[in-house]
């Protein structure tokens, strides 16, 4: 037992910033590649019979994408941090930061794509308003990017 609280004292803070990195880039990840997936299905059922709308298509598929870039850029950051020196509070912040991009990442990826799958479906019928669907989609993707805030200042702070 003194091993363990001796190993985790001296590594505690490596520890806990790569769960932060696990936790950043995992989550916020497979949100973004579910939406990804979801919008391009949809696009590939459209595009099937309409192939010339692709570049319209392809753009509403992507905005789920951008979850998982938020996510990535925070647990760059935070691998960039990892030294054999790093304490435990230290690690504990870098963990606590990564919490809201890679939470708020996930989900907003999952249900962004709920709205591009809507929006594919005004680009089938009216292709004029697509960009009512872009917006639309858009809006979700607002509280990514305020959680991308939120962990790059509490990142700064650490």
């Amino acid at each position: 037992m003194e091993q363990f609280v001796g190993y985790f004292t001296q590594n505690g803070g490596v520890f806990f910033a790569s769960l932060g990195i696990f936790i950043a880039v995992v989550f916020s990840g497979i949100g973004s590649a579910a939406g990804v997936q979801a919008g391009g299905s949809t696009a590939a059922a459209l595009l099937k019979e309409e192939p010339d709308k692709f570049a319209q298509a392809l753009i509403l598929q992507l905005l789920p994408g951008s979850q998982g870039l938020y996510g990535f850029l925070i647990g760059f950051l935070t691998v960039l941090q990892l030294n054999s020196g790093l304490t435990v509070e230290k690690g504990l912040g870098y963990f606590f930061a990564s919490l809201p991009v890679g939470i708020v990442g996930y989900f907003s990826a999952k249900y962004q794509s709920q709205v591009v799958v809507s929006a594919m479906q005004i680009l089938a019928k009216r292709p004029e308003e697509n960009t009512k669907g872009i917006i639309l989609a858009a809006m979700v993707e607002t509280y990514a990017v305020l959680a991308f805030v939120v962990s790059l200042v509490m990142f700064l702070n650490v």
